[in-house]
């Protein structure tokens, strides 16, 4: 049986787009975590000064600290997800097609971007 053909090329493999998303996926879990100690401080900070966030000068700074790592959080959580289905794609043979498409996704913007699901014609404009 033949390859699945992976941006375009056949026979590519499926040991580099695996590689690059474990690597992606260790170092989404690594932000995760850090992000999950910085939040947990903040919490800890907080609770321990017993700030009042309307009086307390120094309450809006925590209150913003705590809701900007609470999204870059959030932000982490997705980035994760969407390596996880790029490695759930890459399991059952759809990895590498557009899922918009159906065409081959570049091997370029693969290599740029490992859990893509769009080729770059298909991509929502930002």
């Amino acid at each position: 049986m033949a390859e699945p053909a992976l941006g375009g090329v056949v026979g590519s493999g499926l040991d580099g787009p695996r590689a690059a998303l474990a690597a992606a996926r260790e170092r989404a879990l690594a932000r995760l975590a850090a992000l999950e100690r910085e939040f947990g401080g903040i919490v800890a900070a907080a609770r321990d000064v017993g700030t009042d966030d309307e009086h307390d000068p120094e309450g809006a700074t925590l209150a913003y600290e705590r809701q900007h790592v609470a999204a870059l959080a959030d932000a982490a959580r997705a980035a994760l997800a969407e390596i996880e289905a790029a490695l759930a794609r890459l399991s059952d043979g759809r990895y590498g097609s557009c899922e918009t498409c159906g065409a081959a996704i570049s091997r370029d913007r693969l290599a740029a971007r490992p859990a893509a699901r769009t080729c770059v014609g298909c991509q929502p404009r930002r």
